[in-house]
């Protein structure tokens, strides 16, 4: 405790970059400039709430009310705070003030999924083209069937290379792997090309980190995605903390704002994964299919109207589906691949809730969840 004592009569001042969100049980502090969250309790949170900055020797006498049990309490919350620099000292608090939470980006569509299999006959090329002129500057693609590193490379790499398209994100299937050296060959040659996914290995492993420009990953996973009906899946795994993500999550919905997709049969959705189609891309353009009413109705969805989610501490770095909900006539209802219960903190297999039964069948989820149970 010498640390805190040899500051408790300073100045102290909440570092913007490290906001606290409030859970019903819980509440997390959210370090947005090293993307990374930690624990604490509701109290710490009030604590700094209505202190975000002050001296410490007054903060505890305001409060503790010579109770010592209470001032301990709070000596505790001071020295975790002072030891992870989430606080720091100074003589002039008024020159750091919290951040604006606005969220902007000059572009129509910030994002994209193209999902392909054995029958899907698009234009790649085109499409990007499309996508570009729509401002859009990262892409997901998803396949359901087997492509070599050279046809990949052909049909979807090369349109892209004169592209302003920053990053290209591939999930295949791992029969599609052969060698390490074909693919990293590829992401030496194509340098947007984020990551490269293949599912339904034989394990998890990562076989080339990310290079120097944050790009290049190629990694296996277990999970066997057949079909778009395997998307939505919400965990803690997926959680995103940085300043853009943190502050799209204020007010947009973080998995579909600005985000136009195609499905593998070409129909243009907000994701591959919902009913609702706009068109399809063979006669109609990406552009026309943004201007037609509803498409952007789940742009401004956020968490805090969402059930549940609004009282989850992880609202604002978590994502967020609304293809597969709880409850299929409530826009608002929770994601139904949800396992997290924010009153009770805690995380369960969601497949298996008794409660999300009625709505696995209306999805016609039944086969995915019980090859799921059966890989567990």
């Amino acid at each position: 405790m010498k640390k805190l004592e040899a500051n408790s009569n300073e100045i102290y001042v909440l570092n913007p970059t490290a906001i606290p969100v409030k859970g019903l049980s819980r509440s997390i502090l959210c370090d947005i400039e090293r993307h990374v969250y930690t624990l604490i309790p509701n109290a710490l949170y009030e604590l700094l709430r209505e202190n975000r900055t002050g001296i410490i020797s007054e903060v505890i006498y305001r409060y503790s009310n010579k109770d010592e049990l209470i001032t301990k309490t709070i000596e505790e919350y001071f020295d975790f705070l002072i030891q992870g620099d989430y606080i720091f000292f100074t003589n002039s608090p008024d020159l750091f003030q919290p951040l604006e939470f606005e969220w902007d980006y000059p572009a129509k569509i910030t994002n994209a999924i193209i999902d392909v299999n054995d029958f899907t006959d698009v234009n790649f090329e085109e499409i990007l083209s499309q996508l570009e002129s729509l401002g859009c500057y990262a892409i997901q693609i998803r396949l359901y069937c087997q492509m070599a590193a050279s046809e990949m490379a052909k049909k979807i790499f090369e349109p892209t290379k004169k592209s302003k398209i920053q990053a290209i994100e591939i999930v295949l299937p791992f029969a599609s792997f052969c060698e390490l050296d074909s693919w990293s060959k590829l992401t030496d040659l194509y340098t947007r090309i984020k990551y490269l996914q293949f599912y339904n290995a034989p394990k998890y492993e990562i076989l080339q980190e990310f290079g120097y420009n944050g790009m290049g990953l190629i990694y296996l996973i277990k999970d066997n995605i057949e079909n778009e009906k395997c998307c939505g899946v919400v965990h803690s795994q997926y959680f995103t903390l940085n300043i853009s993500s943190y502050t799209e999550a204020q007010h947009h919905n973080t998995c579909l704002n600005r985000k136009i997709s195609i499905d593998t049969h070409g129909n243009i959705k907000n994701c591959p994964s919902m009913k609702e189609s706009y068109g399809n891309i063979r006669d109609t353009t990406l552009r026309e299919a943004l201007g037609k009413p509803g498409f952007k109705k789940y742009w401004n969805i956020n968490k805090d109207q969402i059930e549940v989610c609004k009282d989850c501490e992880f609202r604002y770095i978590c994502t967020d589906c609304r293809a597969y909900i709880e409850d299929p006539e409530n826009i608002h209802s929770k994601p139904l691949k949800c396992g997290y219960n924010p009153f009770t903190c805690e995380w369960e297999e969601w497949s298996t809730n008794p409660l999300k039964q009625k709505a696995i069948e209306h999805y016609g989820l039944e086969e995915l969840v019980k090859k799921e149970e059966k890989a567990m």
